[in-house]
Parts: C-alpha cells; sequence; structure tokens
C-alpha cells in the first residue's frame, strides 16, 4: 500500500562536504529506519577547514518543494535546519500550516557551538515569534538559549529557568543542549523539559576531538525519526542523545580539521513495513 514506509522530511541547506546540515539529517533518518525527503532551502560550499560561501534557495521553489511533498507523501514529522534570512523563515511557516507534515522539530540554527552568530538580527526574531510557538520540540545548544533568552547560563538554576522560558515562547518540549567546547570538562548534560511539565537531565561523556560536525542536526533528524515512527518525546530524545554520543565517539576520518561525526558507529535500524 501506498505511503506505510514511514516518512520524514528536513527544511534546511545543504553543506558540500556533506558533514552537517541536509546531509547529516538524511544520514541519521536512514539510520534509524525512516524515509527522508527534504526542502531545500540553502547551499553551503565549504569543507573541513570553514565556509566559503553560501546561497539561498528562492522562495517560489521552496513554495513549490513543500507542495510537490504535500501532493505525494504522507511525511509523519518534520524537522527545520538552517533557514538563512526572514523571509525563508516565513515561507517555511505558511507552508507548515498550510501542510500537515506532523510534529515539528526546530532546530534553531542561531549560533554554532561555539558561540559564533549564524542569523542576521531580523531573522533572528522572526524566527521566535513565527517559528518556535510551532515546535513539538525545540534543539538549542548552549549558546542558542543565551540568544534567545539573554540570559548567562552560568548554572543550573539558570539553564533550568531559560529551559521554562524558551518553553513559554511557545515550544512545547525543550532540549536544552549543554556546552561541549571546554577540553577541561569529562561529561556533556543536556536539559530537558517535557510538555507535561517533566524535566530531567541527560549525562554523557565529553569527547575531546574536532569531529563533531553535524551533532544538533543529528540530534534533531533522530528525534524527528523516532516521532515518525509513533515514539514519546522523552523516548526519542533519550534515543537520540545515545545515537550522537556513538558517532561522536566513534570518529571517522573525513577532511582535515573539523570533520562529520559517524553515524554508521550505530546499529542500523531496521524500517518497521
Amino acid at each position: 500500500m501506498a505511503n506505510e514506509f514511514p516518512q520524514v522530511l528536513t527544511i534546511a541547506g545543504v553543506d558540500s562536504d556533506g558533514s552537517a546540515g541536509a546531509q547529516a539529517d538524511l544520514h541519521s533518518f536512514f539510520m534509524r529506519g525512516t524515509y527522508g525527503t527534504l526542502v531545500l532551502t540553502a547551499a553551503v560550499a565549504g569543507n573541513s577547514y570553514g565556509i566559503h560561501d553560501s546561497m539561498v534557495v528562492p522562495l517560489a521553489f521552496i513554495d513549490h518543494q513543500f507542495a510537490d511533498l504535500a501532493n505525494d507523501l504522507h511525511i509523519r514529522a518534520c524537522k527545520t535546519g538552517m533557514l538563512a534570512d526572514s523571509a525563508v523563515i516565513n515561507c517555511v511557516v505558511k507552508n507548515i500550516t498550510q501542510y500537515d507534515f506532523g510534529p515539528l522539530v526546530l532546530d534553531p540554527v542561531i549560533s554554532t557551538k561555539h558561540g559564533n552568530m549564524l542569523l542576521e538580527t531580523a531573522a533572528f526574531e522572526t524566527l521566535k515569534t513565527a517559528l518556535i510557538p510551532l515546535a513539538t520540540v525545540i534543539t538549542p545548544n548552549f549558546y542558542e538559549a543565551e540568544h534567545l533568552t539573554g540570559m548567562t547560563l552560568d548554572s543550573d538554576a539558570r539553564i533550568i529557568a531559560a529551559a521554562h522560558q524558551i518553553q513559554a515562547m511557545g515550544a512545547k518540549n525543550v532540549v536544552l543542549k549543554g556546552r561541549h567546547d571546554d577540553s577541561d570538562q569529562d561529561t556533556v548534560r543536556d536539559y530537558v523539559l517535557l510538555a507535561s511539565g517533566e524535566a530531567f537531565w541527560l549525562t554523557g561523556p565529553y569527547f575531546a576531538t574536532e569531529r563533531k560536525n553535524g551533532t544538533g542536526d543529528t540530534l534533531s533528524a533522530v528525534i524527528t525519526a523516532e516521532l515518525a515512527k509513533g515514539q514519546e518525546v522523552e523516548t526519542a530524545v533519550r534515543i537520540a542523545k545515545q545515537f550522537v554520543d556513538t558517532a561522536i565517539k566513534n570518529a571517522i576520518a573525513v577532511g582535515h580539521k573539523f570533520g562529520p561525526i559517524n553515524h554508521w558507529a550505530n546499529p542500523l535500524t531496521p524500517p518497521a513495513i
């Protein structure tokens, strides 16, 4: 029967070296036994040394991609990645409110794991007011959470308060990722606040490696895949955390500097069909 296979969508940009963005999402979807689709928003020219050029996809083409997927496939969950500017964000909001693509996992690509801004100021405000309220799950990194809340997250109490503040913006479930840029740390602690009000910390080992490209993309993509298969949010988040830890721990030698994580270190999950 058509469309019985679990289908998921990433709304994101592509990285030419394949280490992050839509490629990391699609790797993750495949490894978790789902069929991955893509609405392309931007393209980035770069490699393990850095990003050297980028372009944004025309809005009309983004609209056409959404329409074609909606007219043929059964998307059970979707996620966002790089959305570039306010016009793209508004275009995405228009389409995901028009079409039913299941729960939305919002990876707010605002800044890098080292705190460097990736989103212009106007787009940042549009993200907060227009897109966050649509999110079933939001997965900001430590610095993105600081930008979203205007808080310095220098204690557990502040991290907890920030998660509640982000939830008050409209996101149902918040996965606030801990810092992982300090060579002296032993662990990484993520704080998870569920729509029910329940909350918990997820603790994993800190891996001192430069091969961490695509960690945020992968975490949100695995959550998306698990939601599409019917998992509860808490279960999906726990599976994603373990998947990412395994992928970082077992590095692959691709590129010379800031390389990708290793999705294939995880066991392949057969699709339930």
